[in-house]
């Protein structure tokens, strides 16, 4: 395998130079201020080694990529249980769409749709006043990633809840199926705050890192989950995690990844290395368009994908 530094470095040159970086998501007003020129990548090996290129130290609003964060947060409190009340099953549909959440009864397909992120955000909620539970998945992160300089971004938060109409009308729609156990304004406040948490590709990297040893943090020591579900939640990924685009992006990079419309892209290598990219123009699907062409690259080149060379 090639010097992953130059490969990085090689990654960030090439991709940067060209013309069609994507578009940056606008029905966010905030992220819609983003330069599309921006571009990270960053890579922490399971020995800890870190290697990054381009704005890999720049905090960025990670967006959905916080769903594989509270989903491990939400099995952990609730365990098995989770699952009666979201699928385990790729969408086919956009990622807010409410027609299949209609025609399957308010059960969203899987916890990496909004639906199901926010069916997972209102079991984290359970016994907890909102501010209590957005700093709980914040003080989770910061643990995950040994950084106790995590927040959210406040302007975002505020920015999506203003705007967010969609995902009110699918917390409601689920709060009429009993779906929820919370008012939908109180769930989404907690899941507008964890969608603005604002990391870093080399913090989210790292917060990423116990998907790629077996569900143990090896920088710190820490166990985070079981090695069963550290698999299994890799699984959920890369099935699920780029919305209608997750069998693209398997067939394209082979790896586990959680996409957010932020730009971000959180990619395992299981027992290899944990990745996280970040260039805000998207693809058709709501996909990072260079994040997406460098986990490719970076895959094919080093032979991480999962499905072999």
């Amino acid at each position: 395998m090639e010097d992953l530094q130059a490969l990085l470095d090689d990654i960030h040159t090439t991709l940067s130079a060209r013309d069609d970086k994507g578009k940056v998501a606008t029905y966010i007003p905030e992220l819609a201020r983003i330069d599309p020129a921006h571009f990270g990548i960053a890579v922490i090996g399971v020995d800890g080694t870190e290697y990054m290129a381009g704005d890999a130290e720049l905090p960025f609003s990670i967006q959905s990529v916080s769903k594989v964060f509270t989903l491990t947060l939400a099995l952990g409190k609730h365990g098995d249980s989770l699952w009666n009340r979201v699928g385990r099953e790729p969408s086919g549909t956009a990622f807010n769409s409410i027609v299949q959440l209609e025609f399957e009864k308010g059960r969203p397909r899987n916890p990496f749709i909004n639906a199901g992120a926010i069916a997972v955000t209102d079991l984290i909620l359970s016994g907890h006043k909102p501010r209590e539970a957005i700093g709980e998945i914040v003080n989770f992160v910061r643990f995950l990633s040994g950084d106790d300089t995590i927040t959210t971004d406040q302007a975002v938060a505020k920015s999506e809840n203003a705007t967010g109409f969609r995902n009110f009308a699918l917390a409601q729609f689920m709060r009429s199926f009993d779906r929820l156990d919370h008012p939908a304004e109180h769930t989404l406040g907690v899941y507008f705050h964890q969608c603005a948490l604002a990391m870093s590709c080399r913090q989210l990297a790292h917060a990423g890192l116990y998907l790629a040893a077996n569900g143990r943090n090896p920088v710190s020591g820490s166990s985070v989950v079981s090695r069963e579900r550290a698999r299994r939640i890799n699984a959920l990924m890369m099935m699920c995690g780029h919305y209608d685009g997750s069998g693209e992006f398997a067939y394209r990079v082979g790896l586990p990844g959680k996409s957010g419309v932020g730009g971000g892209i959180l990619a395992v290598a299981p027992g290899k290395a944990s990745i996280a990219v970040w260039a805000p123009g998207l693809n058709d699907y709501g996909n990072s368009l260079l994040g997406t062409a460098a986990l490719e690259i970076l895959a094919k080149r080093t032979g991480w994908s999962v499905f072999g060379l």
